[in-house]
């Protein structure tokens, strides 16, 4: 599971054996960890993660959604 990006207290990643779902990227933090779509942006899956720190992930994720696509596209060989 590669990490591709850490700021603060969130570890963005994704899974190795999921290249059959669309773009996504997983997020994980001390609370718990969540789930994004990247084509178009939006929450697939949330467990734990807090109102709060939920809204800071999103924010992340639109702020760097050309590199977290150009990662994914790269290591799923897409």
């Amino acid at each position: 599971m590669p990490t591709i990006l850490r700021t603060a207290s969130f570890r963005f990643h994704f899974y190795s054996n999921e290249g059959n779902e669309p773009p996504h990227i997983h997020v994980r933090c001390a609370d718990g960890e969540c789930k994004f779509w990247l084509e178009p942006i939006g929450l697939a899956s949330n467990r734990g993660i807090t109102p709060t720190d939920l809204r800071k992930v999103e924010q992340l994720v639109f702020e760097n959604k050309k590199l977290l696509q150009d990662k994914y596209h790269e290591y799923h060989n897409l």
